[in-house]
C-alpha cells in the first residue's frame, strides 16, 4: 500500500511540472510576452528596456529554469492589473471556486447515484426509460446554455432568484445546478451499468434464495462492489467540474478562479492565469490522490499489495 500511495504522489508531482511545462511554453509561442501585456504605445526603447529586465534576451532554457525555480518557490510574479503576488489573487477567489465545485459534486452524488440504482432495480421499466432519458438530457445539454435557461427562468421570468453574483444560498443554487448537471448523467449511467452488472451475480442470487430483502442486497452486498467504480469515477468528476467551473463562473458572474483565469486572458495579465492553471492542476492532482487512496481501501488486491 504504501509503494502505491508513494507511486501515487509522485504522478501528482510530474502532473504539475508537466503543467507548468505547458503554461512556459505555449506563452512564449503565442509571441513576444513584452508586447503581449506592454501598453500599445510603448516605444521601441522601453519595450528593449522591459525585456532585459525580464530576462526575455536570455536563452529560452534560461527562462525556462529561473520559470521553474520560480514557481517551485511560488513566485508566479505579480499581477500586472492588480499590482501585487498573482497567486495572492488567485487563492482569494479559490473559496468561491470550492464552494461551488463541492455544492455541485454532493449534487450530482446525490441524485445521480440515486437515479442510477432506481433504473437498474427497475430496469426495462418506465422508470428507467425516464432515468435514461434524464441521464442522456444531462451530458447532451451544454452548461452555458442549461445556464442561460434557468437565468431566464427562475430568475427575469419568476424573480424567484438572483442573476449572478455570491451571496447567500440563493446566489449559488442556479450555478451549483447547472454545473452538477453533466456529473450527475454521468454518475447515472455509470451506476445503472455497475448495478445491473452487480445485480446479477451469483453471489447476489444466493442473498436472494436465502430471504434478503433488496434494500439489504443493495446495502451490504451491491453497493459495496460497486463503489469501486464510482470512487474512481469521482476522480475524473473533478477535473470535469474544474473545466466546468470556468465556464459556469462566467455565466453567472461568480468570483472563483475560473472567473478570474478568463478576465486576466483578456487583460493578458498571464502571471495570474499562470498561477490559476498550477493551483487547478495542484487541485484536481490532490483529489485524483485521495480517490486513489479511497479506491485502495475497497479494493482488497490494492490494499495488500
Amino acid at each position: 500500500m504504501k509503494r502505491y500511495v508513494i507511486g501515487r504522489i509522485f504522478s501528482g508531482i510530474l502532473v504539475i511540472f508537466l503543467a507548468l511545462t505547458a503554461v512556459f511554453f505555449m506563452l512564449r509561442l503565442s509571441g513576444d510576452p513584452v508586447l503581449l501585456f506592454a501598453p500599445m504605445d510603448t516605444s521601441r526603447q522601453d519595450l528593449d528596456s522591459i525585456r532585459e529586465r525580464m530576462g526575455f534576451n536570455d536563452p529560452v532554457i534560461v527562462q525556462y529554469g529561473r520559470f521553474m525555480r520560480d514557481a517551485v518557490q511560488g513566485d508566479f510574479g505579480d499581477s500586472s492589473r492588480e499590482r501585487r503576488p498573482a497567486m495572492e489573487v488567485v487563492v482569494e477567489r479559490l473559496p468561491a471556486t470550492v464552494l461551488l465545485g463541492g455544492t455541485a459534486l454532493v449534487l450530482a452524488i446525490a441524485i445521480g447515484i440515486p437515479l442510477g440504482i432506481l433504473s437498474a432495480v427497475k430496469h426495462g421499466s418506465i422508470w428507467d426509460k425516464l432515468a435514461r432519458f434524464i441521464s442522456v438530457l444531462g451530458q447532451a445539454v451544454p452548461s452555458f446554455w442549461l445556464g442561460v435557461i434557468l437565468i431566464m427562468f427562475f430568475s427575469v421570468r419568476l424573480g424567484w432568484l438572483p442573476t449572478s453574483g455570491r451571496g447567500g444560498i440563493d446566489h449559488l443554487i442556479m450555478p451549483a445546478i447547472t454545473l452538477s448537471a453533466f456529473s450527475m448523467a454521468r454518475y447515472a449511467r455509470l451506476t445503472r451499468s455497475t448495478f445491473i452488472d452487480v445485480l446479477g451475480q451469483d453471489y447476489i442470487r444466493t442473498a436472494r434464495a436465502k430471504g434478503l430483502t433488496q434494500g439489504i442486497i443493495l446495502r451490504r452486498h451491491a453497493f459495496k462492489n460497486a463503489s469501486v467504480s464510482l470512487i474512481t469515477m469521482t476522480a475524473l468528476e473533478v477535473g470535469n467540474l474544474i473545466a466546468g467551473a470556468v465556464v459556469v463562473e462566467q455565466v453567472f458572474a461568480w468570483p472563483g478562479m475560473g472567473r478570474v483565469m478568463v478576465q486576466s486572458l483578456l487583460n493578458r495579465d498571464f502571471a495570474v492565469v499562470t498561477a490559476a492553471v498550477v493551483l487547478f492542476a495542484a487541485m484536481y492532482t490532490a483529489c485524483n490522490i485521495i480517490a486513489d487512496l479511497a479506491y485502495g481501501w475497497v479494493n482488497p488486491t490494492v490494499r495488500l499489495k
